[in-house]
């Protein structure tokens, strides 16, 4: 997993410039292009741990390296849109969520976790189904976990009247979401947030 070298090591600098974080965002470029990330969630100490083209396979084999000297309150995990892309089965992906888990279990015990759902995109139409069959299994076992593991639902609300992914929330490659995108994934999160009572400690 070289190629992600340069992505660890840019999430490896921003750990300097953020001064005792409180809610960690991890995953992928979904999270590393988040630009306004900062300011949306200002008020919960966030850090963002994105790494381009990261797998949840990639994010468990860096989670020790990155998460080592934070002690954060909440943890928002986007992960295993690309391993549906590089070809892996949902099931597959099943399996490096619950690693994942067990992994941020052992390391910060029984903080809130929040798994933010894959979302559709206009450039993996074509695994559109796989997608929402992912989020299924996915939101399915989380029901199982114990009480401080989340599923945030994002796909239904980057939908269009016709039930495809809309536009308007897409940069022109069809894959990355923009500031719309982001505005609907902060309006969501923080929603959820509320509702369930997740906050700083």
């Amino acid at each position: 997993m070289f190629w992600y070298e340069p992505d660890v090591q840019g999430v490896e600098k921003r750990k300097e410039l953020v001064n005792d974080p409180k809610t960690l965002f991890y995953g992928s470029s979904s999270i590393r292009l988040w630009d306004s990330l900062y300011k949306d969630f200002e008020e919960f100490k966030p850090l963002n741990m994105g790494f381009g083209g990261s797998t949840l396979a990639a994010c468990i084999v860096y989670l020790e390296r990155l998460m080592a000297g934070l002690n954060p309150d909440i943890i928002v995990l986007y992960a295993g849109d690309n391993d549906l892309g590089d070809g892996r089965h949902p099931e597959e992906v099943l399996i490096f969520f619950k690693q994942i888990i067990i992994d941020l279990r052992k390391r910060f015990a029984n903080i809130p976790i929040l798994y933010v759902s894959i979302k559709p995109s206009i450039k993996r139409f074509n695994i559109i189904d796989q997608i929402r069959f992912t989020n299924k299994i996915i939101a399915s076992e989380i029901k199982k976990m114990d009480d401080n593991v989340f599923f945030v639902d994002i796909f239904e609300k980057m939908l269009d009247p016709n039930r495809f992914p809309n536009r308007l929330l897409f940069q022109a490659e069809g894959l990355h979401i923009n500031e719309k995108g982001y505005a609907i994934w902060t309006q969501i999160i923080k929603d959820f947030m509320l509702q369930h009572n997740i906050k700083l400690r």
